[in-house]
């Protein structure tokens, strides 16, 4: 069986092909950054442009600065929340209950109960 694919010759995840000899890569200078663990990490970043304060650490996952002595704080982890708990910071009690009192309102009604 053939197969016409428009790209012959290559293959998914295959390398561009090189540039011409007459392209020069753009200037590049290195960053390290360090993180709450002491790991360090150098990232290469354009010349012209301002590196980020923090970048994430991708030994750790934690936020990395570039200031070895004083690294960022470690991440807060927010503890899980149910359905409830996100309901309840959206409405007051005294919502909620008025929510209730008209569902069970309309409930009453289409049984026919007063």
């Amino acid at each position: 069986m053939q197969h016409n694919n428009a790209i012959r010759g290559t293959r998914v995840g295959a390398t561009p092909a090189r540039p011409t000899g007459r392209t020069e890569p753009a200037p590049r200078r290195a960053v390290t950054y360090w993180c709450v663990n002491r790991h360090g990490v150098e990232i290469p970043l354009a010349a012209d442009v301002a590196p980020p304060e923090t970048w994430e650490c991708p030994h750790c996952g934690q936020p990395a600065g570039q200031d070895v002595q004083n690294p960022p704080g470690p991440l807060r982890a927010e503890p899980h929340k149910s359905h409830l708990a996100y309901v309840k910071e959206r409405r007051s009690d005294a919502d909620g209950a008025a929510l209730v009192d008209e569902a069970l309102a309309a409930l009453r009604r289409r049984r026919g109960e007063s």
